[in-house]
């Protein structure tokens, strides 16, 4: 079936990305000045792909021979991916010229990570996750080792590689087995005849390899080993990024395959799995959390139990769950761009002033990087009026409805417990004697970053209902 120019129109922000990164690459061969124009076309190319997905939000359909999806929920993770890149490249522009890795590939390699995050949301064949995964997936193993004259970001890239081709043997194994009992690779149609094919043992293999493997992709306990080294190894620029836009577009993808299995009677074949990862992420990742004193590490153990709290809301299997799980990955986004974006900020060229005690007296020296660091700590530790907050009530309302009630119980305690590393952060940079000399270069590129992802942050706490409403309408 030849593609009709309304589907065209419809797969607009995937094709204005595509042919960025064409341009991008024109610009770097042929312009001396590509080091100038590079990082303010990404801004731009990915600032107007975000405002056309908003704008295009309710034209929701099934293109390309149902292999993609265009409106909707889409297009609400398009908005997430594109908005935090355009943060991430404010981040960047004065960051990796001083940890001196500024190569042409950079913005590139940046956009072309969004694109996978954009074919794996938007998926509807089982192909197209797996091609959208890998394209994501490559981009960020050179990324992680970007910074290719320091040992950690090269361990860093190993380390994600080769746990990242694992977790893909687990994903490709998967498909294949699930392609061999239904032989389609289209979603819509297997989930037309999920009811036959969950009573096949070899199907139920095959999702639920499909399943692990993308486990690894979100960072959730036990396939959570790959995370501390590589988040505190890559670039902060990077790791931002990875936190967020990839961790949203893994989830992305399990929500696709999710969805259709909970409309039907099967609808709780997974939840004992779901029940006991996010259980586990939740209890280790703020548990082990308190004893980082690096604060990426730390960071990154923050990262596995948000894992856990947001697999709340796929566990509970209903509209309020898959809506509250939105609405928790873009909050989430924006709270983990702006505190990388302030640690980039700290850093120095050397990858110093990443120590907890190195923040000591930073209210006083910074007070405006300090007040705004305190807001994210305080919206991660889920504290009112922040989106943290919200996020995290709604995945407990949903558990509840779902008579998960114990499990949002835990994910209470997780959160009292992760309450404590959280504002130890603040209480270093307000309350601890200054006992370093702390320099930091200030880049107006990216404090304007950090300043839009707090606002959003704020925005989202003030008006969490309108918002989580509109998410729920393009939820089926």
């Amino acid at each position: 079936m030849i593609p009709t120019a309304l589907e065209f129109q419809l797969l607009l922000p995937v094709l204005i990305i595509a042919a960025g990164i064409l341009i991008s690459l024109i610009i770097e061969m042929f312009s001396s000045k590509s080091e100038k124009i590079l990082p303010w076309f990404s801004i731009a190319l990915f600032v107007s792909t975000a405002y056309y997905s908003l704008l295009t939000v309710g034209h929701e359909r099934i293109i390309f021979n149902s292999m993609l999806a265009a409106g909707g929920t889409a297009n609400i993770f398009f908005f997430v991916f594109t908005f935090g890149a355009a943060i991430v490249t404010l981040i960047s522009i004065d960051y990796i010229k001083k940890i001196g890795m500024y190569y042409g590939e950079y913005y590139i390699l940046l956009q072309s990570a969004v694109l996978g995050m954009m074919l794996m949301a938007n998926a509807q064949d089982l192909v197209m996750i797996f091609m959208g995964l890998e394209q994501m997936s490559v981009c960020f193993y050179i990324l992680a080792g970007f910074n290719r004259k320091k040992i950690k970001s090269n361990e860093a890239a190993m380390k994600y590689f080769l746990l990242g081709a694992f977790a893909t043997g687990f994903i490709v194994y998967g498909i294949a087995l699930m392609y061999g009992v239904a032989q389609t690779m289209s979603i819509p149609a297997i989930a037309n005849g999920l009811l036959i094919y969950s009573d096949n043992i070899i199907f139920v293999a095959g999702l639920l390899l499909f399943i692990i493997g993308f486990s690894f992709k979100i960072a959730a306990v036990p396939f959570h080993m790959w995370v501390p080294d590589v988040y505190q190894g890559s670039p902060t620029s990077i790791t931002a990024l990875m936190s967020t836009g990839g961790k949203a577009a893994a989830f992305s993808s399990l929500l696709i395959i999710f969805t259709p299995l909970f409309a039907t009677t099967q609808s709780t074949l997974f939840q004992p799995y779901l029940v006991v990862i996010a259980t586990l992420s939740m209890l280790l990742g703020s548990i082990v959390a308190i004893a980082q004193t690096d604060l990426k590490r730390m960071l990154a153990y923050s990262s596995i139990s948000h894992a856990g709290y947001i697999l709340i809301g796929v566990a509970a299997g209903s509209e309020l769950g898959i809506a509250s799980v939105i609405f928790y990955l873009s909050a989430y986004t924006f709270m983990n761009l702006g505190t990388f974006g302030i640690i980039s900020m700290i850093e120095n060229k050397d990858e110093g002033n990443l120590s907890l005690n190195d923040y000591s007296g930073l209210g006083n020296k910074k007070p405006m990087l300090a007040a705004l660091l305190a807001i994210f700590m305080f919206a991660l530790a889920g504290i009112p009026p922040f989106a943290g907050f919200f996020g995290k009530y709604y995945v407990f309302i949903a558990a509840i409805e779902s008579n998960l009630t114990w499990l949002a119980i835990v994910g209470v305690l997780s959160s009292v417990i992760s309450i404590y590393f959280y504002l130890r952060v603040v209480v270093v940079m307000y309350f601890q004697k200054d006992e370093n000399i702390l320099n930091v270069e200030d880049s107006s590129p990216a404090l304007l970053g950090i300043m839009i992802s707090a606002l959003l942050v704020i925005v989202m706490g003030i008006a969490p209902g309108s918002i989580i409403n509109l998410i729920s309408n393009f939820v089926k």
